[in-house]
């Protein structure tokens, strides 16, 4: 019997604003589409927040027992600066500033986020499919959506009728806007556009003659909208009707009200039944962006090379400090934060290390049953990622009680006890692996070795010697850094 038969998981639905009793619509098996990343420059730490989100979402699913087919697209084409109709692509855009070929910026940024994810342990998805590999795909939505009367061509273009669909169906079903209102307060369009009305969205834009990222199609050369992409690679891969799809709160509107419009437009129906929308990572009480400018990078963050950060944190941390709050929630990055989150996740460490030590009893004066289940009550209700965490250091407590005498465990209670810390920690939280530690209490005793023998090496005024180790541990990808209080090392 798997795991999912006995627990009842709760997951809030964007689109009915309330928490509904999780019932895939094939049993044992979950379809999920989240929205990957425009890979036109490096992957911020706001956009790490949403794909970390739904990995906890694929862990704690794939824990239960469920088979979890999980696609994540890249959007390598058809995003549109400030997320509109008009101006330039966004690779192409970076493609022309650095006169290279917008594929190679693909593949840069492609490379960099697969390899930040990578040290922050997420899971890849099952599927990772790409804009520009289904243009076929979207150009026969297209054509689905102009028969049926709810698109329209105009000089190479087609725009989605908003108008025409809302007089049976409902534009804004997820964001709650009224088209009326929209109608009302958007001031009439002037000759220049194509549009019939404002609130119309491309489907399929025709490219102009300096327009690098260009396709054939029965309209036109031309390349296709934004918001089409996901309903394509989505009903491709999982089908008309699959179970939930995710995204940054910020893509509420207009992306994700687009593609229901879409879908239904050719299917008839809301193609999800669970929308979810992970919060925001700020940072100075401000969304981070990349447009902006307020962000930081991962790889900084691990470094420690930059303006904001007393010190380098490890991915493992940042993990940790993404966990502690809500996938819902706003969730503010600063300095304190991840030092306070850095304590927490070395006691968790040091707790869980310390198992191992731990002699059965004949009694237990541990209810660990009632335990385990309070563990899953957190994560039932709607990924309650925190209020795990607490139940996580009531087990420290717990630990540290068994350690002084103070408490006792039956072996049956303790294999229950460490089995089931190893499943959340490890598995659902995915804050590291035991060989991972192990792997880094091995390197770490390395370095230090190393450090010290650099170290005697400046003693004894031998330069070459000192620099020798420096620079072969950077080759390596190990970063030496001298300060007051000695030799400290990050593993970039």
């Amino acid at each position: 019997m798997s795991l999912f038969q006995d627990q009842s998981l709760k997951v809030y639905n964007s689109i009915s604003k309330t928490k509904e009793t999780f019932s895939p619509v094939t049993e044992g098996n979950v379809g999920m589409y989240v929205c990957g990343p425009t890979v036109y420059s490096n992957v911020h730490l706001g956009n790490v927040r949403t794909f970390m989100s739904f990995d906890l979402v694929f862990r704690y699913l794939q824990h239960l027992g469920y088979k979890v087919r999980y696609v994540r697209n890249i959007t390598d084409a058809g995003h549109m600066e400030d997320d509109a109709d008009e101006g330039e692509d966004k690779i192409a855009k970076k493609a022309r500033v650095e006169k290279i070929e917008p594929m190679e910026v693909v593949q840069r940024y492609t490379l960099d986020f697969h390899n930040i994810l990578q040290q922050l342990n997420n899971l890849p998805p099952s599927i990772e499919p790409t804009a520009t590999g289904h243009i076929i795909e979207q150009i026969e939505i297209i054509k689905d959506i102009l028969d049926k009367g709810l698109a329209y061509e105009v000089n190479g273009s087609v725009y989605f009728d908003v108008l025409k669909y809302n007089e049976s169906k409902t534009y804004g079903v997820l964001s709650g806007r009224k088209i009326e209102d929209a109608v009302h307060n958007t001031r009439v369009l002037d000759g220049q556009s194509e549009k019939k009305n404002p609130q119309d969205f491309a489907l399929w834009k025709k490219a102009s003659p300096q327009h690098i990222m260009r396709w054939p199609s029965p309209w036109g050369i031309g390349f296709p909208g934004w918001h089409l992409e996901c309903t394509a690679m989505s009903t491709k891969y999982l089908g008309e009707k699959f179970d939930i799809h995710g995204g940054g709160m910020d893509l509420k509107f207009p992306h994700h009200e687009c593609e229901i419009a879409q879908a239904e437009a050719c299917n008839g129906h809301n193609p999800v039944n669970y929308w979810m929308h992970a919060n925001m990572l700020t940072m100075n009480g401000q969304k981070m962006s990349k447009s902006t400018g307020n962000n930081i990078l991962p790889g900084e963050i691990f470094t420690g090379e930059n303006a904001i950060l007393s010190k380098p944190f490890s991915p493992a941390v940042v993990r940790f400090f993404m966990m502690q709050a809500h996938y819902r929630s706003i969730l503010d990055f600063s300095s304190e934060a991840l030092e306070a989150s850095e304590k927490g996740y070395h006691k968790l460490v040091e707790a869980l290390k310390y198992l191992s030590n731990i002699t059965a009893s004949k009694t237990s004066t541990i209810d660990v049953k009632s335990w385990k289940q309070a563990c899953y009550d957190a994560m039932n209700d709607d990924f309650n990622s925190p209020v795990l965490i607490a139940n996580l250091f009531d087990a420290v407590k717990n630990i540290n009680l068994l350690k002084e005498g103070k408490a006792s465990l039956t072996q049956e209670d303790l294999d229950l006890f460490t089995n089931t810390l190893h499943a959340f920690v490890y598995d659902v939280l995915g804050l590291l692996t035991e060989t991972t530690e192990q792997g880094s209490n091995k390197l770490e005793g390395v370095v230090n070795m190393l450090i010290g023998m650099r170290k005697q090496a400046r003693d004894n005024k031998d330069w070459a010697m000192s620099d020798l180790i420096r620079d072969e541990l950077k080759a390596l990808g190990i970063q030496l850094k001298d300060g007051k209080e000695g030799t400290t090392f990050v593993v970039e």
